[in-house]
């Protein structure tokens, strides 16, 4: 599905932005369009580098209120995960409120891997337990605040910034109308009564909350490369990552993933702990129905990952009763 809401460049304005960002023009550009928060195009520069650039929407673009400013936390997740020792595409520049773009830009080290969900490694069960482990290394990082410091959606506790977090995103169908299961303020209510389980957690860690197949690169040998797109990360609770490798399904203690997880942190699955998860599918399931609402993904293409969305949505609110 290709965006109709991102920002636009000619090939002199893109040439003209690496020129400022990386002192080199563009020999060969692609724009990539399978994503639709940020412009991203594939770049080989004069000088026979490879890279990625990211570019912020248009100011006038519509955004959910957690999308504001992503770029920013994308590169600080980037250096925190990439200095912890997680695989991450390397960040070169990065460019914040670029007087002639009038927004935000990123340049990534290109990768020459392939992406999970387009090939077939001989051990998928070893992809998933190498992942578990970078998942765990990347939990040992630790910020100062929890939710998402770059738009301002925080709290002094996990409750509090989870409980904003969901409100934000709530408050986001009023300015567009989201078909919702269960109304928005049913949902508001039953998470709150179930909240209380989230003050176990006390420390801040990093969380990427985007890590389905598309967003690992894998070597030929069918080895992780690097964990890309980092835009939706946010300050939590570690165990939130579990979601988005096993979404629309449940976390078993059978998979290698927990397997992986285990071998570099600990983790028990405590009722509390299953709880926990819900409130967080909870929040994935949301933002899959709302996010349409500025982005307007093609209906053909759309229909079957929001009839999944909706029917676990009200699966994983039931489960918080």
């Amino acid at each position: 599905m290709e965006s109709r809401t991102k920002r636009r460049l000619s090939p002199e304005q893109l040439d003209a932005l690496l020129r400022r960002a990386m002192g080199t023009g563009v020999a060969e550009a692609s724009e990539l369009t399978d994503g639709f928060a940020n412009a991203v195009w594939r770049v080989r520069l004069d000088d026979g580098r490879e890279v990625v650039l990211k570019l912020s929407p248009p100011p006038d673009l519509d955004q959910l209120t957690y999308e504001r400013n992503l770029l920013r936390m994308e590169a600080r997740a980037i250096e925190l995960a990439g200095a912890a020792g997680v695989p991450v595409a390397g960040l070169l520049r990065a460019g914040f409120d670029d007087p002639v773009l009038g927004g935000d830009y990123l340049v990534l080290r290109a990768l020459d891997g392939t992406p999970w969900n387009r090939t077939r490694p001989d051990s998928p069960d070893d992809v998933r337990r190498e992942l578990g482990r970078h998942l765990a290394t990347l939990a040992s990082v630790t910020g100062g605040v929890f939710g998402y410091p770059h738009n301002g959606i925080t709290g002094p506790t996990w409750r509090a910034a989870y409980l904003a977090m969901l409100g934000a995103l709530l408050d986001d169908t009023l300015r567009y109308p989201t078909p919702l299961p269960l109304p928005a303020e049913e949902i508001r209510r039953v998470a709150g009564s179930a909240a209380h389980v989230l003050d176990e957690v006390r420390t801040p860690s990093l969380v990427h909350f985007d890590v389905w197949p598309g967003n690992v690169f894998l070597t030929p040998d069918g080895r992780i490369q690097a964990i890309i797109d980092h835009e939706r990360a946010f300050w939590g609770d570690p165990l939130a990552e579990l979601i988005t490798p096993t979404i629309f399904g449940e976390v078993g203690e059978n998979d290698p993933l927990l397997a992986g997880y285990r071998e570099v942190r600990p983790l028990e699955l405590t009722p509390a702990a299953l709880a926990r998860l819900d409130l967080y599918r909870t929040y994935l399931y949301l933002i899959l129905l709302v996010e349409n609402g500025p982005r307007q993904y093609p209906e053909e293409e759309y229909a079957p990952l929001r009839d999944l969305a909706t029917t676990s949505l009200v699966k994983a609110v039931e489960a918080l009763r």
